[in-house]
């Protein structure tokens, strides 16, 4: 009985092992790849494949333990599934119903499966990650390899843009306020432009303030030439009255053109009025652009700064093509299952001999 047991317990599920794993079982091809979160002082590609490793600090241990997760969900493995169609390359081997996958399986089976055929390997000192993946074809698995790398830099790359978005938040927020300042004063100028069809009232000022010494000259000429007539003509002589008629004419003038710069126009706005509206605008506008170059200052600063620190994934290991299967480890497996099965032999025939004995 004690030979009979030792047979059919350990010899025959041994052979049955070793039967399997010699006709039915499927070669199994390993891509490996290897791969990090860095971070560049200036804009980097999204995949490093050349560039040395450096030593990671918080903020990419971090990101490193987000990858690592995103490698096992099943939001990766669907994306990946819809991208290669994992169902149809995992179930290819159709006399293999143990190392094969079910194409009838749901979404949770294909998790299951897949963190069987995809090892992954990650060292939280240096924060490199290193992946097997398993296929029934080298190119199969260099394939999936590849796409898990494409799906990673993405993932990134959104947790970058994510990252540099809430970094420059508040200095956008403040250039939009500085923009929408800058088109409120320009506006407002322009309409006030528009309104009294005046371009610049300090060219006008000026204007009006030449005219006014230009009369105030030929006033003083005209007073000069009234004074050296009265030397040498009588009162009644018809040039003095001539020459008192135009120094009435340019008081008259003076006294109009003065009257200008204080006297309000049809809808009530004074000209000294109008240069203090303008003055104001004036001061609104040179104040909205000090704001907005500030601003665009600041921003542009907070841009470079988020820039500077971007994260991207660095492959140290480009996906790799087997040249010959080294899965299923055959002779390991027929190991174990061989030292197992002898185990629980042992354990049956003593607990046997155990009772046997009491009684």
């Amino acid at each position: 009985m004690l030979i009979l047991s030792f047979v059919v317990m350990v010899l025959v599920p041994a052979a049955v092992v070793i039967w399997y794993l010699e006709t039915r079982a499927a070669d199994e091809y390993a891509s490996t790849l290897g791969f990090t979160v860095r971070q560049a002082e200036n804009s980097s590609p999204a995949i490093d494949l050349i560039g040395g490793i450096t030593s990671l600090g918080g903020d990419n241990s971090r990101n490193t333990d987000i990858l690592f997760e995103y490698i096992q969900s099943q939001q990766l493995i669907s994306q990946i599934n819809d991208e290669l169609d994992l169902t149809s390359i995992y179930s290819k081997p159709e006399n293999d119903p143990i190392f094969s996958y079910n194409p009838d399986g749901t979404i949770e089976d294909l998790v299951k499966y897949w963190n069987r055929m995809v090892d992954v390997y990650y060292d939280h000192k240096t924060g490199l990650i290193e992946l097997r993946v398993l296929a029934f074809a080298p190119e199969d698995a260099h394939k999936i390899a590849q796409q898990i790398v494409q799906e990673g830099s993405d993932m990134i790359n959104q947790l970058n843009a994510t990252a540099q978005a809430d970094a420059t938040k508040y200095a956008r927020e403040e250039l939009d306020k500085a923009i929408g300042r800058l088109k409120s004063a320009r506006q407002r100028l322009t309409e006030f432009r528009t309104a009294n069809q005046i371009v610049d009232p300090n060219a006008d000022l000026q204007g009006q303030m030449g005219l006014l010494n230009s009369l105030q000259q030929r006033l003083a000429d005209a007073l000069i030439q009234l004074d050296l007539l009265a030397d040498v003509t009588r009162d009644n002589d018809p040039r003095v009255e001539q020459a008192k008629r135009k120094i009435d004419v340019i008081k008259q003038r003076i006294s109009e053109e003065r009257l200008k710069l204080v006297t309000s126009d049809g809808e009530g706005n004074a000209f000294s009025s109008l240069i203090g509206k303008f003055e104001a605008l004036r001061v609104d506008l040179q104040f909205a652009e000090q704001s907005y170059i500030s601003a665009l200052s600041s921003y542009d600063n907070a841009v470079a700064e988020a820039r500077r620190k971007s994260i991207y994934l660095a492959a140290y290991i480009k996906p790799t093509i087997a040249q010959r299967s080294e899965y299923p480890n055959r002779i390991v497996i027929i190991s174990l299952a061989a030292l197992f099965l002898f185990l629980i032999w042992s354990i049956i025939v003593l607990v046997a001999y155990s009772i046997r004995d009491r009684r």
